[in-house]
C-alpha cells in the first residue's frame, strides 16, 4: 500500500523507529494517518507491547507420562487450524486454541491476531514460515538458509512475549517429498535460536504423516525440538500401532486431523476420488478423537482439528468444517460435544450419499451427453427444520497441486439441473469428460449438510 500523503522526514523516521517495535506492516498502514493520530497510535501500541508479559508454557514428564502446562497449570488444548479471522465461532463452540500456517501471511497481521486471541481467551500456536524442497528451495544453499533463519529470528523477537502465544511450529510439512535431510539441520538451528530468545514457549515441527525417515533425521539432526507434531487423517487411527512399532516415546501434537484425506479413498475408473458426505466426515472426527486422541492423552498432549473454515482442495467441501457461505456442518457439532460435553441446541442435518441414475459413487457412474437422469439424497434434521436444497454440477478438478497448495475452483455447469429438492432431474452436460454433482441441504438455522458424487459424461 502506497502512502497517500507526503510526510516530513522526521515523521517517517519516527514511524520506522516504531516499526522495529511492533512491525513494519503497522508502520506502513500508519503512513496514511494524520500526524497527531500516527504519533498517538504509535505511542500507545509501543506501551502495550512493552507491558506484555509472556505466560510460560512447558512440557513436564513424570513416569513416562507427559503434560502441557501454561502458567504452571495443566492446559488442555481444544484447538483448531484456522486460516481465516473467525475466532468467534471457535469460542462459541468450546475451542480455546488455534494454529495458523504462516506468521506473515495469515488472514490478519500477527499482532492483531494475537491481541484478539488474548482478549477472547484463546492461545495461538504460531507457524514460522519455512521453505520446502518441493517448491525448489535448496537446503545446501547456506546463504538462503541463513536468510531464512534471520527472517524467523525477527518474527520470534516480535511476538515471543505475547501472552496469547502457546507454541512455535517450525515449518509445516517440510518433510513432504524431502530428499535433503539438511532441512532438519535448519529446523534445529531455528529451535536453538528460539531457545536463546524465548525460553517460555516450546518448539515443534509439523510432519506430514508418521514419517519414519523424517523421525530418524530429526533424532540425528534436530534434538533441540521440544516435541513433534503429526498431521494425519484416516491414518490417524493407526497411529498407536505406528508409535509402538517405532518405539516413539516423546510427546506429540496432532496439528491437523479430521476428514479422510483425498489420497486415502477409493477412486473412480477415471481417477476421481470419492468424497465422504458431511455425515460420514463427522463420524470420522468422532472416531479419531475417541479412539486415538483421548485415550493416549499422556503422550498426545495437544491437537488442532482441520479445518475450522473452508478451502478448495480437490473439492470445496473436502476439508472445511463450514461451507463457504458460513453454515456449520456436523463436524462442528461433534467438536462442540467433545469440547463442551453437550450437543448444540440446533444441530446440523444428516445426509446420505447421492444416488445418481440408481448408482452410487463406488459404481463408477457414466452418463450420456444430453440425456436426462434422476439424482436423489435423503436428509434428516434432528429438530425437524425445513430443508432447503441447492444442487450444483462442476467440472472435476484437474489440479495436480499437493500438500495443501492453492487450487482453482472448477466452474459450474449452468442450465442442466431442472429443480431443487431431495429428488432432482438433470441433463448430462454436452461436453464429454469428468464432472461432480454437489448437493447442499440447509436447515435455515446456519447449519448445513453436503454430499457429492463424481460422474463421467460420454
Amino acid at each position: 500500500m502506497k502512502p497517500s500523503k507526503i510526510l516530513s522526514c522526521a515523521l517517517v523516521t519516527s514511524i520506522l523507529s516504531a516499526a522495529t517495535i511492533y512491525g513494519v506492516a503497522y508502520a506502513i498502514e500508519t503512513l496514511n494517518s494524520d500526524f497527531s493520530s500516527t504519533i498517538e497510535t504509535a505511542t500507545s501500541t509501543k506501551k502495550a507491547i512493552q507491558k506484555q508479559t509472556p505466560i510460560k508454557v512447558e512440557i513436564i514428564e513424570e513416569n513416562g507420562k507427559y503434560q502441557l502446562l501454561r502458567g504452571g497449570k495443566p492446559y488442555q488444548v481444544r484447538g483448531a487450524g484456522i486460516s481465516s479471522t473467525d475466532l468467534d465461532s471457535l469460542v462459541k463452540f468450546g475451542g480455546n486454541s488455534m494454529r495458523n500456517w504462516a506468521v506473515d501471511n495469515h488472514a490478519e497481521p500477527a499482532q492483531q491476531l494475537l491481541d484478539r486471541a488474548y482478549a477472547m481467551g484463546i492461545t495461538v500456536s504460531l507457524c514460522l514460515e519455512f521453505a520446502r524442497e518441493r517448491h525448489g528451495f535448496d537446503y545446501n544453499d547456506e546463504v538462503a538458509v541463513a536468510k531464512q533463519l534471520a527472517e524467523n529470528r525477527v518474527r520470534v523477537e516480535k511476538y515471543k512475549n505475547h501472552p496469547a502465544l502457546l507454541t512455535w511450529i517450525i515449518g509445516n510439512e517440510v518433510n513432504f517429498d524431502f530428499t535433503n535431510p539438511k532441512v532438519f539441520d535448519a529446523v534445529n538451528d531455528t529451535a536453538k535460536m528460539i531457545k536463546e530468545l524465548d525460553p517460555n514457549h516450546p518448539t515443534t515441527t509439523a510432519l506430514a504423516g508418521f514419517d519414519k525417515k523424517a523421525l530418524v533425521a530429526i533424532a540425528e539432526r534436530a534434538p533441540d525440538l521440544d516435541f513433534i507434531s503429526f498431521q494425519m487423517y484416516a491414518d490417524l487411527l493407526n497411529l498407536p500401532q505406528y508409535i509402538k512399532e517405532f518405539g516413539f516415546e516423546k510427546p506429540y501434537f496432532i496439528t491437523e486431523w479430521g476428514s479422510v484425506g483425498h489420497w486415502e479413498v477409493h477412486t473412480t475408473e477415471w481417477g476421481a476420488p470419492v468424497e465422504n458426505t458431511s455425515t460420514e466426515k463427522a463420524s470420522n472426527y468422532s472416531k479419531s478423537y475417541s479412539q486415538v486422541l483421548e485415550p493416549y492423552g499422556d503422550q498426545a498432549i495437544g491437537n488442532y482439528v482441520f479445518l475450522w473454515g473452508q478451502k478448495q482442495e480437490k473439492t470445496s467441501t473436502w476439508y472445511g468444517m463450514f461451507l463457504d457461505s458460513g453454515e456449520k456442518t456436523e463436524a462442528v457439532d461433534v467438536m462442540h460435544h467433545i469440547w463442551r460435553g453437550t450437543w448444540p441446541e440446533n444441530r446440523a442435518p444428516s445426509i446420505s450419499p447421492i444416488i445418481l441414475d440408481e448408482k452410487g459413487a463406488f459404481d463408477d457412474v457414466f452418463l450420456y451427453s444430453g440425456q436426462e437422469y434422476q439424482a436423489a439424497v435423503e436428509v434428516v434434521d434432528a429438530e425437524g427444520d425445513d430443508i432447503h436444497y441447492v444442487w450444483k454440477i462442476r467440472a472435476e478438478s484437474s489440479s495436480d497441486n499437493v500438500g495443501g497448495d492453492p487450487e482453482y475452483l472448477p466452474t459450474i455447469v449452468d442450465g442442466v439441473i431442472k429443480n431443487q429438492d431431495a429428488v432432482i432431474q438433470l441433463t448430462a452436460p454436452e461436453k464429454s469428460g469428468a464432472y461432480r454433482l454437489f448437493v447442499y441441504a440447509f436447515d435455515g438455522n446456519n447449519n448445513a449438510a453436503h454430499a457429492n458424487i463424481p460422474f463421467y459424461v460420454k
